[in-house]
């Protein structure tokens, strides 16, 4: 009996996502979450071609994306995560696999439909900034619509999306050994300061240090469990230059060659144990402070940023504007964001300890819920200490 209702809880699950494809509503993963991937992971391992272009799900522990129909081996749950979208896996850090090609698979939810070819448009508009009105007039919908419905399947609006891919053709460019200002053009930048600055402060240095590609730099790296999730600990003779989170070190190990891709890079498991041991004791409250040194390449005004996010004691949060008047740069609120968000060392320097001006927690390069849980456990570590130096 027990069998025969798993059947129809099955049966239901499956149904279930297939009727909210066929009228529009879509796959609802992140709405009842626990239901729809207990479904979401049925069809996988029943390798389901009916879900096809309704979800991918991606694995962590190879980087790889994936129809439900794969033929491919499966993995543990554990190592798996479903997406709505290939796009939305692919911004994640997962590339698609090479054998069911889920790319190519065409959407069955019409919203999925409308932000892939959204995605395709801003893909292919070249160098010329495209509006939200342009894009909701081509979709034939309203703006409102379009950017409520996007920011739900890719978490990120067009804009952001836009800019994200035109950074990565700045980036591409650099590598492939162009100069500056010609990249910056053909990558639909302005040569004005403000336009290089900007891309300055998201590749984590100037262009013409990106351009080299970290040649000469001699990069060892490990990875280690943390209490969130994997750490990637990378360091040069000099001192730590990597410090980066996630769930897959295939994705973590890719991300650290795309951003140094003429370096010579190397898996150290022991060179770097005190620097590692000292973070994971900082992470779990035993070391207040993190006196590392640090091998960053970085902007003027970065490094200063980034100075001053590691002044802020431990267990207290900053704004973005109390960071840049602490400068003495008041109106540099945005700059300021921007060096947060491309701060290549999470934890050593603490850009998760600066927040909106209203309290709520703005984008953290490594995930919200990561940045809701270093500040949490800060604030109970060091109200602990307080109360036991009362005591």
């Amino acid at each position: 009996m027990g069998e025969a209702l798993a059947g129809r809880e099955e049966q239901q699950g499956i149904a279930g996502i297939m009727g909210g494809a066929l009228t529009g509503q879509g796959p609802r993963p992140w709405k009842s979450r626990w239901s729809e991937e207990t479904a979401f992971w049925r069809g996988v391992l029943a390798r389901d071609r009916r879900l096809d272009g309704a979800f991918v799900f991606a694995v962590r522990s190879t980087g790889i994306y994936c129809r439900p129909s794969c033929p491919a081996r499966r993995p543990t749950r554990r190592q798996v995560v479903f997406f709505p979208l290939p796009e939305a896996a692919e911004r994640a850090g997962f590339r698609p696999c090479r054998r069911c090609r889920p790319e190519e698979a065409a959407a069955r939810d019409p919203q999925a439909d409308l932000v892939r070819r959204v995605c395709l448009w801003i893909e292919t508009s070249g160098d010329a900034p495209v509006s939200l009105q342009d894009l909701a007039g081509e979709a034939g919908v309203s703006s409102s619509h379009l950017q409520r419905t996007f920011k739900r399947l890719m978490g990120i609006s067009p804009r952001e999306y836009a800019a994200a891919r035109r950074l990565q053709g700045l980036k591409v460019r650099l590598r492939e050994g162009q100069g500056v200002t010609r990249a910056l053009y053909e990558a639909g930048y302005g040569s004005s300061s403000r336009l290089y600055e900007r891309s300055s402060a998201q590749l984590g240095m100037t262009p013409a240090s990106y351009r080299k590609g970290g040649r000469g730099m001699d990069i060892g790296y490990t990875i280690v469990d943390s209490p969130l999730g994997r750490m990637l600990v990378g360091a040069t003779r000099r001192g730590v230059c990597a410090v980066s989170l996630g769930e897959a070190d295939a994705v973590l190990e890719a991300a650290l060659v795309a951003e140094y891709p003429h370096a010579e890079i190397h898996r150290d498991d022991t060179g770097f144990a005190p620097w590692v041991r000292a973070i994971q004791k900082h992470l779990d409250g035993f070391e207040a402070r993190l006196n590392l040194s640090l091998d960053l390449q970085a902007t003027a005004f970065q490094r200063r940023v980034w100075k001053e996010l590691q002044r802020i004691p431990y267990g207290r949060t900053r704004t973005y504007r109390e960071v840049a008047c602490a400068m003495g740069q008041p109106k540099a609120v945005r700059a300021v964001a921007r060096a947060c968000a491309t701060n290549p060392v999470s934890i050593v320097v603490p850009c998760h300890r600066v927040i909106r001006g209203d309290g709520s927690l703005a984008g953290y390069r490594w995930g919200l819920s990561r940045k809701q849980a270093l500040i949490e456990a800060e604030r109970k570590r060091r109200g602990e200490r307080r109360a036991s130096a009362e005591r």
